[in-house]
């Protein structure tokens, strides 16, 4: 199994309408058959504002089916949108 964490740093201009959006055009991902775990979080309040805003975590089978899902029209469209939004990104995947 991979797990598949991207975090995501947010605009401040409009960053509560963002979070919203960025909730609601997640929840398209789920509609691709190679995740097998699906979360989308918020950084919680009271915590350092060095934190990332939001984050994707997310398992598949295989780095294979992880990378089908990273050229499926869905994540295109997500990432084009997040790309617009964002001021910094990190990624991990990790086998477990």
């Amino acid at each position: 199994m991979i797990r598949h964490i991207c975090m995501f740093t947010l605009k401040e201009e409009n960053k509560e309408a963002t979070i919203t959006t960025f909730f609601e055009r997640a929840q398209k991902l789920r509609e691709i058959e190679f995740i097998k775990k699906f979360e989308v979080v918020q950084n919680a309040e009271k915590t350092p504002a060095s934190n990332y805003d939001v984050a994707l975590i997310f398992d598949f089978d295989s780095v294979e089916t992880l990378d089908q899902y990273q050229k499926s029209p869905q994540h295109i469209e997500f990432g084009e949108f997040v790309s617009s939004v964002r001021v910094n990104r990190a990624c991990i995947d990790y086998e477990f």
